[in-house]
């Protein structure tokens, strides 16, 4: 990608007070942001990232980046970060708020617009890079998770989707075609119906439908995509429609009417109900080990998307962005481009159960390597994922809390979307 140089001077808005953000470039000095030539900058870019276990490999893998981008930048030292998304927004708003703020930082998605309506992150689009080179580069769909008020300010890393499965040898004891599934939700709940196995006290010992785990957020946002909306469009709920009361009513039915799943379940170990032969249909993970869980699971497993209006696959993964009080922006993208390259974004997928995001991996070892990564890859073109509120991080707890009261019978799938898009910034 072409990059064109620009100083910068940053200002960061944070909450109710405004902070100026200082450099946090180190040793940099003046010959951090003012030279053109990369042999000659200096200074400490510091990175602050999720993507890279506390190991012996993923340091190793690490390190490969951090050759990589020396090559470019020999003057320039690296000072990690390696945080976990439960430290993540902590140490984000704690370095913002003591003025030191990181140069790269790798988030979630759905944490763009929370910082970047923060003018916590540099717009991306001073390096060329444009919502045209993500969506040629990676996939279109992922656009609208990396920009915010139209700009650009994150870069695609890797994507941890949420495929669905169904059982081959559940569809075929029960008279059913396994490689032609449902297609609309009201088949997915009459096919969901047969496939459930309850004993003569009601107790379920096989799911027809499993969300995957007590957490009906990501659940929830697959159905809805598939109505139609995304979860916020343009900052925007899409979700307090006739189409998002839908979706939820859905879910509820599953949970208190139809009864192809009871509320909260899930396996002992916390794996897809799918890969321990506690349901016939349900969401996975976006990988399968076939050697830990046995061959003969994956071959049973048949991978479809969820569609009504429109198919959908959901996704969640990582995204780099530049950050706005940096005195090393050049240098910070070289970082992320040395993140982004097709054997980099190949160990980051193999070491957190993902795919890359970059177009053309589909031969990569990390996605041929299972049949569920395989399905992930070749369907990036329709993923759906949380996020697109400025507040999305204070909200996503509360969408949990929420949906669950409407799941439990607490309250209508109208009040609590209502709630929801009432609190949603």
């Amino acid at each position: 990608m072409e990059k064109r140089t620009r100083l910068f001077s940053a200002i960061a808005a944070l909450g109710v007070a405004a902070l100026t953000v200082t450099a946090c470039s180190g040793d940099s000095g003046e010959s951090g942001g003012s030279s053109d030539d990369p042999n000659e900058v200096t200074g400490t870019l510091r990175v602050l990232t999720p993507s890279y276990p506390a190991s012996t490999e993923g340091q190793a893998a690490f390190d490969e980046v951090v050759a990589a981008f020396n090559e470019e930048y020999p003057g320039v030292e690296i000072e990690p970060d390696f945080a976990t998304f439960g430290t993540l927004n902590e140490k984000i708003s704690t370095s913002l708020a003591s003025g030191q703020p990181y140069d790269v930082l790798v988030t979630g998605i759905g944490w763009v617009p929370p910082f970047a309506s923060q003018g916590a992150f540099l717009d991306l689009n001073e390096f060329g890079v444009t919502a045209d080179t993500v969506g040629t580069e990676t996939s279109e769909a992922m656009v609208p998770a990396v920009t915010y008020d139209g700009d650009v300010y994150a870069w695609p890393l890797i994507l941890g989707a949420k495929p669905v499965a169904l059982s081959k040898s559940a569809f075929e004891e029960a008279g059913l075609d396994p490689n032609s599934p449902p297609t609309t939700l009201d088949e997915l709940m009459e096919v969901a119906e047969q496939l459930t196995i309850r004993d003569e006290d009601g107790n379920l010992e096989r799911a027809g439908f499993d969300f995957w785990g007590a957490d009906p957020r990501h659940a929830y946002v697959a159905l809805l995509g598939a109505t139609g909306p995304d979860l916020y469009e343009d900052g925007v709920p899409g979700f307090d429609g006739p189409e998002g009361v839908e979706a939820l009513d859905w879910m509820v039915s599953a949970v208190n009417d139809s009864k192809i799943t009871d509320f909260g379940l899930a396996s002992a170990s916390g794996a897809p109900l799918m890969y321990t032969g506690e349901a016939a249909m349900g969401m996975v993970g976006g990988y399968i080990d076939c050697d830990e869980l046995g061959q003969e699971l994956c071959d049973d497993l048949v991978f479809f998307n969820l569609q009504d209006e429109r198919e959908v696959m959901f996704t969640g993964g990582q995204v780099a962005s530049i950050g706005a009080g940096t005195e090393l922006p050049e240098a910070a993208w070289a970082f992320i481009e040395a993140m982004a390259t097709p054997e980099a974004e190949a160990a980051m997928a193999s070491m957190n159960f993902a795919v890359p995001a970059i177009a053309g991996s589909e031969d990569a070892e990390v996605v041929t390597s299972n049949p569920a990564s395989e399905w992930t890859y070749a369907n990036l073109d329709k993923v759906v994922f949380e996020g697109g509120a400025a507040n999305w991080l204070d909200l996503r707890d509360t969408f949990n809390t929420e949906l669950q009261k409407a799941l439990l019978e607490e309250a209508s799938s109208v009040e609590v979307l209502e709630y929801l898009a009432a609190e949603s910034e």
